[in-house]
């Protein structure tokens, strides 16, 4: 009989086109399933993930789940299926969870970080964004806590995407200076498509003074993606952790 077992990730996804499967490109979850694939007699697995990160996004701490029959430990199932993926993808814990469990719909929490440096830092090209533009923290700041509660968040999200509704409950947004790297904290309940990326390129407009903080209120009540500013480059995004009622 099988079980359904919780894997907690973490990944590199600068040469990869983002978690989904797609046919042709290599993705974080067609690599995942294909060598899972191959430790189980090569019988097609799925895998289900949190979320969907975009191409070139990474994440610390990300999970999925998956219907296995009950041929390894889970300690075993963790170090054969490390020996058997690339060096960008690691299997941190594996734990079994009720068969009703699901790695998307049940996630409480979800928080993303956004790394930016202002001066050249060569170790972390493929891991922050290089910004040497002059910045205002403290009314990024300002314009961050208009996103906290529950709103539509349209303005910030990619157009014509399968989901029902664009509303988000934020809880928390933030920049801080870590070291070297300006970091943009947020955590929410659910993201859309391309919204913490959205979010951060508008915080930027600010951040140089070419709009105030309280124009974020107006741009979210307009719900339209061309009110908000351009999208970051996705090597600065790392979903941080998700939270789960249970774990």
């Amino acid at each position: 009989m099988k079980k359904r077992l919780f894997f907690q990730c973490t990944y590199d996804g600068s040469n990869y086109s983002g978690w989904q499967r797609q046919p042709v490109v290599k993705t974080i979850q067609g690599v995942i399933e294909e060598k899972l694939s191959m430790l189980f007699g090569n019988q097609s697995i799925d895998i289900v993930g949190c979320g969907r990160t975009d191409a070139g996004v990474h994440a610390l701490q990300s999970y999925f789940h998956a219907d296995l029959a009950p041929v390894f430990s889970n300690d075993q199932l963790q170090y054969k299926l490390n020996n058997m993926l690339p060096l960008a993808i690691a299997i941190n814990d594996i734990v079994e969870v009720d068969a009703e469990a699901h790695a998307r719909f049940d996630a409480t929490k979800r928080t993303y970080h956004y790394f930016l440096h202002q001066r050249k830092l060569p170790f972390h090209q493929n891991a922050s964004w290089f910004y040497p533009k002059k910045l205002n923290i403290s009314e990024m700041n300002e314009a961050a806590s208009y996103l906290i509660g529950r709103q539509d968040f349209t303005s910030f999200s990619k157009l014509h995407t399968d989901v029902n509704n664009n509303f988000c409950e934020v809880y928390h947004a933030e920049w801080k200076l870590v070291g070297d790297q300006l970091r943009f904290e947020i955590s929410a309940n659910r993201f859309l498509r391309n919204m913490v990326r959205a979010i951060v390129g508008t915080l930027l407009e600010v951040g140089k003074g070419n709009i105030s903080p309280e124009n974020i209120k107006d741009i979210i009540a307009k719900e339209d993606r061309g009110e908000a500013g351009c999208s970051v480059p996705a090597k600065g995004l790392f979903l941080q952790s998700i939270e789960y009622p249970y774990i």
